[in-house]
């Protein structure tokens, strides 16, 4: 049985508010008809990835109205589970907060917290979100006072990040910390590339020549560790080890067919909604003999302080370390191995 609709604005609903967030990877869709609001985090598809009830504008039901669920319409939220069981006025002004990642957003009306969908909800897993007007846990709304101490720092580490991130100078001075880095364990740099397209993240490519006795050209991403990848934290039980990657490839070739590679991967997280770690892989999106290393290869294998490589470490943002991925070329029975 569906808990909630698709995100269509069908059925008689009404969207009041659709908002996307800065990658263009999600939109939080708001919807709402006589009887009741909800919010949907969908991505550009139209799929539902989370949802959670807001508010009933009539008397709740006493159990779940499942002839409601079936029509397609929002839910209702039955009268135990509701702090206004008599409904409640429409909602008021209404804005979103994205999570530095983007993969989560907080709601606010007329300023203040209404409702958190975090990148973890999952309809399908009975995990809704999180609505200030909930009480308990019911399949459309858990309570958002319960959960308001592991998710009050997310949220205030969201307002900061953005009214940083938006502030004059934030991304040059940011890209002059990591060039600075760079410029300590790698030696002098070469050309630069932007690698985003006007599209956040932003993200360049920095080219280091061979320099003192290493032989070899290195390329680097600038700016995938200035906002931490979605999903981590689905994964790996301390993400803040994780959370923050940049890209680095060798090359003995032509520098330029290399950085194509970084060009594929320096905004894949954010715009695919995912995190990438080490010992992943990742298949070449076009026909193998277009693969910028050669067509006997057809992805890449990521590995964090491999073998000969510089040593990267040392740097840091937010509190978090920066781990560097060094990219090296597989072939398509290495990738079946993974």
């Amino acid at each position: 049985m569906a808990i909630f609709r698709s995100a269509s604005g069908e059925g008689g609903t009404e969207v009041v508010l659709a908002a996307g967030n800065p990658y263009g990877s999600r939109t939080l869709v708001v919807e709402r008809d006589e009887d009741s609001s909800v919010a949907y985090l969908c991505s550009p598809d139209g799929t539902v990835h989370g949802a959670v009830w807001l508010a009933n504008h009539r008397p709740a039901p006493a159990v779940v109205d499942l002839a409601r669920i079936n029509a397609g319409l929002p839910p209702l939220m039955p009268r135990p589970n509701t702090l206004h069981p008599e409904g409640r006025r429409p909602l008021g002004q209404l804005s979103p907060l994205w999570f530095e990642e983007g993969d989560g957003v907080a709601l606010y009306e007329d300023d203040e917290l209404l409702a958190v969908i975090p990148g973890w909800a999952d309809m399908s897993r009975g995990m809704p979100g999180y609505a200030r007007d909930a009480v308990g846990e019911s399949p459309f709304a858990w309570a958002l006072s319960e959960a308001l101490e592991g998710l009050r720092p997310r949220i205030s580490n969201a307002r900061s990040y953005w009214r940083w991130r938006h502030s004059e100078g934030s991304w040059p001075s940011f890209q002059q910390f990591v060039m600075g880095h760079l410029d300590n364990v790698l030696g002098p740099a070469g050309r630069y590339w932007d690698a985003s397209g006007e599209r956040l993240p932003t993200v360049g490519i920095t080219e280091r020549p061979p320099h003192g006795e290493r032989g070899f050209t290195v390329l680097s991403t600038v700016g995938m560790s200035c906002q931490r990848m979605p999903t981590v934290e689905q994964w790996i039980d301390k993400p803040g080890a994780y959370a923050r990657i940049e890209l680095a490839v060798a090359t003995r070739d032509d520098p330029k067919d290399a950085a194509l590679l970084l060009v594929w991967l320096a905004q894949y997280p954010w715009h695919s909604v995912t995190w990438l770690g080490h010992g992943h892989t990742a298949k070449w999106y076009h026909e193998p003999s277009t693969f910028p290393l050669g067509p006997q290869y057809s992805g890449v294998l990521m590995q964090a302080n491999p073998a000969h490589m510089p040593d990267m470490s040392g740097f840091a943002f937010g509190g978090e370390i920066v781990r560097w991925l060094w990219l090296s070329p597989v072939t398509t029975q290495a990738l079946q191995a993974h």
